[in-house]
């Protein structure tokens, strides 16, 4: 690059800089927003006094409802202050200043204290409603990325569903997925934290990240260890979890399997036809120190299918667990002419409860296709 260039470049690296960074400002400054709403709320005031038919003085609430969406927790409380002025000036620029005008003074201050209030709550986040709002859909979607599938083989088919109960976007139950670098192996944990719904769901935002990094980190014989020492540390009054991890060989499709007081994964047994339960001591995490946790292990055959879930599925007030887990692997079972393609969403859709979150994740290990190799003997 010659000199000249370097001339031309600099000033316009610079301008670059100052517009990213000025756009930065707009974006998390309340400043443009509050300039308007300043201007809307002075231009209600004078047309009110101009003309009170034309604009009342209950038009006051409209930039009081659109501060309370769009300023921050330290720039609302004043600018509704600042309203509450014009709806002073409103008042009294009346040629006659009657009951009904009172009545509505009141109400529209009964709003602003409303809204004040409101703001003090958001003071401990420190964001918008709608920011904050914006922030617990991010957290949201990165519980729903931890479980994500990772691209595998095309032997192998993996999916996965969950439900919250209520039917709300946050739950107790969620899933991590997680692939060695070298594409060997596979990680797949199904977790259910205590509680239910949104109560559950704090502390799965923050499990979730944790044991997603675990996941990656250390060996399959002691993520439950450390999961279970990390819960500890954590000391909630409420912050026991049940999990199930599947460690599984992509090559072989042998497979070592751990659960903390989960129920049992389901195998299909694609030669027989039948099913059996996958069980093995474990206590669940967080409640106590020094804790093992049994170990079996296995190996997927083509066609073979396994089945991980959380009570949400097979426990519900009629039916007790054990009658659940029948309904289910025999549910499964019939999924075995179809290759199992969105038998997840079917499982879920169809055995869990509303009352409850729940969540389930298929393994399924497909019949290699031979139709190439055929043709090329023939």
């Amino acid at each position: 690059m010659s000199s000249l260039d370097r001339l031309v470049a600099k000033p316009r690296e610079r301008f670059r800089q100052r517009r990213v960074r000025l756009q930065r400002q707009i974006l998390d400054s309340d400043n443009p927003a509050l300039v308007f709403l300043v201007l809307l709320t002075i231009a209600v005031t004078i047309g009110g006094v101009l003309n009170m038919n034309l604009v009342p003085q209950s038009a006051m609430i409209f930039p009081i409802v659109l501060a309370s969406l769009w300023l921050g927790p330290r720039t609302l409380p004043w600018f509704v202050v600042f309203t509450l002025v014009g709806v002073v000036v409103l008042l009294f620029a009346q040629p006659d200043v009657n009951t009904r005008a009172v009545v509505r003074m009141i109400i529209t201050f009964a709003i602003a204290l409303l809204v004040i209030v409101t703001s003090f709550r958001r003071n401990k986040l420190g964001v918008a409603g709608p920011r904050g709002e914006s922030m617990f859909v991010d957290l949201r979607d990165r519980i729903a990325r931890q479980g994500a599938i990772p691209a595998l083989p095309a032997e192998w088919h993996v999916e996965s569903a969950s439900r919250s109960a209520g039917g709300t976007s946050f739950g107790g139950d969620f899933i991590v997925a997680s692939k060695a670098t070298d594409g060997s192996t596979l990680e797949l944990i199904v977790v259910d934290v205590s509680g239910k719904g949104i109560e559950a769901g704090t502390r799965s935002l923050l499990l979730s990240g944790a044991f997603g990094g675990l996941a990656s980190a250390v060996g399959s014989d002691r993520f439950l260890v450390d999961a279970n020492e990390y819960l500890l540390r954590q000391q909630w009054d409420e912050g026991f979890a049940t999990a199930i991890h599947l460690h599984l060989c992509l090559g072989t499709g042998d497979f070592e399997l751990r659960k903390a007081g989960h129920p049992p994964a389901v195998w299909l047994h694609a030669g027989s036809g039948r099913w059996s339960t996958l069980d093995s001591d474990g206590p669940v995490l967080g409640l106590m120190a020094d804790a093992a946790f049994e170990v079996v292990r296995g190996r997927l055959l083509p066609d073979d299918a396994l089945v991980m879930y959380t009570d949400g599925l097979v426990e519900t007030v009629s039916r007790d667990i054990g009658s659940g887990i029948d309904k289910l692997a025999g549910r499964a079972q019939l999924l075995f002419p179809r290759g199992f393609q969105r038998g997840a969403r079917i499982l879920i859709s169809e055995l869990a409860s509303s009352n409850d979150d729940g969540a389930v994740l298929l393994v399924h290990r497909r019949v290699p296709d031979l139709s190439p190799d055929l043709e090329r003997q023939s």
